[in-house]
């Protein structure tokens, strides 16, 4: 079935641009079209849509506003953010996803030269929202002999669930699309005095992960940093990986780089799990979010072999999109299924508390 687009965005170009390509998709059609989010909010009035593409900044009503109002009246459209690069952006991007946005993209500079690269860019996104939104409600469909997401389910309930013990420990968190916001409920649970380091890989671009970090910290007792080039990680205290750059652990010491990045993924979570490897960490707690694709799951399979390892993984209810989730699961490696409220429970339970 055709898949109903909403375009908002104040630019002609843009939305000539977005319109060319939907036309060129068989399975989506951009149904309406407009320059500001009260024209949108009028056009919901009386219909609806699967996806909307939203910019941030529009006269008379902007992303931001759009996306409260539709919250205030418990309206949830699936939605996407073109974004610029502007402080203000990273700002207002931010708050979009807190607000229930999905995913964001930025705007090229030019988009008449960068168009075929938008266009992949954006088509990837909108197809895997579909996607992967679809494969993470089907799952509850299939019987539980079969599912490993089902096993590790019941592994919760299980007295005396394994728990990891001794010196040494590291949390290795990796999450994507609708990472932003569930970071932002889970980590300010977590205990100040947690017993290990946290080191976070969340998709994004250069220019977000400072922001975030700080609206993070602002709302918890424990210590949230960008993750810096050459400094050593502590226990009670959570990195965030660098957008832009691959964050992978020598021993105790944050090295970020600037290789290229992998399936368009730069942080990349595989890169850092396996760069633990051949750490000195006795335990390590590997924790995955929410998020598009399957980072982490080859990165947590090499991990497990060699090192002594606990995986926690976020449920398909409470998951934006249960794609990273849902792959560590059906590759069998996950011990305990939690939703996102209880994520930071888990971790404690491994870790303790100094």
């Amino acid at each position: 079935m055709m898949k109903k687009i909403m375009l908002l965005d104040d630019s002609a170009l843009m939305r000539r641009v977005v319109s060319d390509i939907m036309l060129k998709a068989k399975d989506f059609s951009i149904v309406f079209q407009a320059s500001n989010g009260l024209e949108g909010l009028a056009y919901l009035e009386n219909n609806t849509v699967d996806l909307i593409i939203l910019d941030m900044h529009m006269p008379k009503m902007n992303g931001v506003e759009f996306l409260r109002v539709l919250k205030e009246n418990n309206v949830f459209v699936p939605t996407v953010i073109i974004s610029g690069v502007s402080k203000r952006d990273t700002k207002d991007t931010l708050e979009a996803l807190e607000l229930g946005a999905l995913d964001f993209m930025r705007k090229p500079e030019n988009i008449l030269r960068d168009k075929v690269e938008f266009e992949a860019q954006l088509m990837k996104m909108i197809g895997a929202v579909f996607h992967e939104k679809k494969t993470g409600i089907q799952v509850t469909t299939t019987p539980d002999h079969r599912d490993p997401i089902k096993r590790a389910e019941k592994a919760i309930a299980r007295p005396g669930a394994a728990r990891i013990g001794g010196k040494g420990k590291l949390v290795a968190l990796a999450c994507s699309t609708g990472g932003p916001k569930a970071l932002q409920e889970m980590i300010p649970m977590l205990d100040a005095r947690i017993n290990a380091p946290i080191v976070v890989v969340q998709h994004m671009p250069a220019g977000f992960t400072g922001s975030l970090a700080q609206r993070i910290n602002a709302q918890s007792a424990i210590t949230v940093t960008e993750a810096v080039d050459g400094e050593m990680v502590e226990r009670g205290h959570v990195y965030l990986a660098k957008g832009g750059n691959h964050l992978i652990l020598d021993d105790r010491i944050i090295k970020l780089t600037d290789t290229p990045p992998v399936g368009g993924l730069r942080p990349y979570a595989n890169h850092m799990y396996e760069s633990l490897i051949d750490s000195k960490y006795e335990e390590i707690i590997c924790v995955v979010l929410t998020g598009m694709g399957a980072d982490g799951t080859e990165g947590i399979r090499k991990l497990k072999a060699r090192k002594r390892v606990y995986v926690i993984a976020q449920d398909a209810q409470t998951s934006t999109i249960y794609g990273m989730p849902r792959a560590v699961a059906e590759a069998g490696l996950v011990d305990e299924v939690r939703p996102l409220s209880e994520i930071a429970e888990a971790i404690k339970r491994q870790t303790g508390v100094y």
